[in-house]
């Protein structure tokens, strides 16, 4: 779908915050690499789901109620066989209907499981003052724990992404500290500025969340990204 009808469409069933698959459809249409999920209905076709995509994999809750899925034990990584798929599609559906029993259950997406990198975060809130704000730093659990990120406001030159890299105190980790593969940083700069051209390209998004994205040596994927969208 189109950026417009994924908005149109949430509009229509009153909600502000787009599902994970509505999120990295938005992102994909601007070029920002993100991990592919297909949506199982049921036990059995998560588990050909999971065979598609080639193990191990993820699962996770897909609800547009549920915005932080690990909090109601919606998500399972490393899933390498059949067996634990099944298992997973159950303990995930029982551990939501148990934490959140109003919210919409639609199903179950299933992932293959990125190759594990340098976790960053590229996000976007709206400043009352400023306008739309650009965050970039260390991502995963990190963040919250140790608050290194850098910010610019929209619209950003090439310069500015630069300098959010290289500016937070976890920067000797993207060089590959003590032997830990570096970051293709010139690729980060990248999806840095494709996020603002895409914040400056579509107002009616308040909130963007790109955490964790893991960096490579040769690129970096989103792994999950949640996009919040302006009230009416």
């Amino acid at each position: 779908m189109t950026v417009s009808e994924i908005v149109a469409n949430a509009r229509r069933e009153g909600r502000t915050n787009l599902t994970e698959i509505e999120s990295k459809e938005l992102l994909a249409s601007a070029g920002i690499n993100t991990t592919k999920l297909k949506i199982a209905k049921s036990r059995e076709e998560a588990i050909s789901l999971g065979k598609e995509s080639g193990f191990p994999v993820v699962l996770k809750i897909h609800s547009p109620d549920i915005i932080h899925k690990s909090d109601v034990g919606g998500v399972k990584l490393g899933l390498g066989g059949e067996d634990e798929v099944g298992r997973a599609y159950d303990e995930i559906i029982t551990s939501v209907k148990q934490s959140q029993p109003e919210a919409r259950i639609e199903g179950i997406a299933v992932q293959h499981m990125a190759r594990p990198g340098t976790e960053v975060i590229i996000g976007m809130t709206k400043d009352p003052q400023f306008g739309p704000v650009i965050m970039f730093g260390l991502g995963g659990v990190l963040v919250e724990l140790l608050k290194d990120v850098s910010f610019r406001i929209v619209p950003l030159a090439r310069r500015d992404a630069r300098e959010m890299i290289r500016e937070i105190k976890g920067y000797p980790l993207l060089e590959g500290y003590r032997g830990q593969e570096p970051a293709d940083i010139a690729y980060l700069e990248e999806m840095i500025l494709k996020v603002s051209e895409f914040v400056d390209n579509n107002s009616e998004v308040r909130e963007i969340d790109l955490n964790p994205i893991f960096a490579y040596s040769d690129g970096a994927v989103a792994v999950d990204a949640r996009v919040i969208l302006e009230e009416r």
